[in-house]
């Protein structure tokens, strides 16, 4: 099936606002979500390289700011 890789992308960042977690001066994610994704989430620069053991992933400046804006686009209720 073919589908917008971008879409995904800005959807999965937002999810991955939902488990955002302090880590001293970090801001981590833990990670579940499909590999192809977060590996393009690392080379647009939004989280840091999610292979490894760490079952979190450390979201960059330009990442937490992002994922916490499109999580509010997308699921935010109004009034």
């Amino acid at each position: 099936m073919e589908y917008d890789k971008e879409k995904v992308d800005e959807v999965t960042l937002a999810l991955l606002y939902l488990t955002t977690f302090q880590d001293g001066d970090l801001v981590r994610a833990w990670k579940g979500m499909a590999w192809e994704t977060m590996d393009r989430l690392f080379e647009k620069g939004l989280i840091f390289n999610p292979k490894g053991k760490a079952k979190s992933v450390v979201l960059t400046k330009e990442g937490t700011e992002l994922s916490e804006n499109l999580f509010s686009e997308y699921f935010s209720q109004e009034d």
